[in-house]
């Protein structure tokens, strides 16, 4: 079992890390703070796309949130990077639906793509989009086009993040479930979002998904109609998605 890190020892790291840019050190972050990947991967299961899928996508969030915490703001590290990882996965839910929808001449020039890149992979390494247009007599804004389409449909991975050692692997910095995630993203990051609410607006979210009432039980309560208890809610919804992405 990983032994845990201090404040003192997780401080430390991070001034490290934005410092010097040590990769020992974001390693050993990176093995610390693993389990917000694996639980916020897990809350998306169900969903029509694989739990190791999803855990890869939040722990490359995860790389970046590490890359990106500045440590000087006095912000704890889970309340910034829990909306990253959520919003990479919601991302990456959004981006695979659209492709669900891609013609098929689309999807035909796409394998052609992958074919392309291989041949030329193949004969010299390094090739720019003009060549691939090339191989693929098409012209190369239609190339460019190809290959956002690749991009978005595959997610790198996360081993070329993780580890600048060849004998390493992603697995060597996993680390066991914590339970407690869901009590600091609740303490930290809820109550940061809660306190951009106002008090009616508190008592609705409180009421609607802590309580689970119903919306006509919660316009009774506070004396008002059910349709002001649905817009409500959707401005709520508003103000906490556009809290995720600060």
């Amino acid at each position: 079992m990983t032994q845990k890190l201090t404040d003192d020892e997780i401080k430390k790291l991070f001034d490290e890390y934005s410092q010097t840019g040590d990769i020992a050190a974001r390693n050993t972050l990176l093995e610390h703070y693993l389990y917000m990947a694996q639980i916020i991967a897990k809350k998306f299961t169900g969903r029509g796309v694989e739990y190791e899928d999803l855990l890869q996508v939040a722990s490359m969030a995860l790389v970046k949130a590490i890359e990106r915490f500045d440590p000087s703001r006095g912000i704890k590290f889970t309340s910034f990077a829990a909306p990253s990882l959520i919003g990479e996965i919601k991302n990456y839910f959004r981006d695979k639906t659209r492709l669900l929808h891609i013609s098929r001449r689309d999807s035909e020039q796409l394998m052609q793509l992958a074919e392309a890149k291989e041949k030329l992979g193949r004969e010299g390494g390094r090739y720019r989009p003009a060549d691939l247009a090339k191989v693929m007599n098409l012209s190369e804004e239609r190339v460019l086009e190809l290959l956002e389409m690749q991009r978005a449909a595959s997610v790198s991975s996360l081993e070329r993040y993780a580890t600048e050692d060849e004998d390493s692997t992603l697995g060597d910095f996993i680390g066991e479930d914590d339970r407690s995630f869901t009590d600091i993203e609740n303490r930290d990051f809820l109550r940061y979002a809660m306190s951009k609410l106002s008090e009616q607006e508190q008592t609705i979210l409180r009421e609607r998904f802590w309580n689970n009432k119903s919306q006509k039980l919660v316009a009774e309560k506070l004396g008002v109609s059910q349709m002001y208890i649905s817009r409500a809610e959707k401005k709520i919804m508003e103000k906490l998605r556009k809290t995720y992405m600060e």
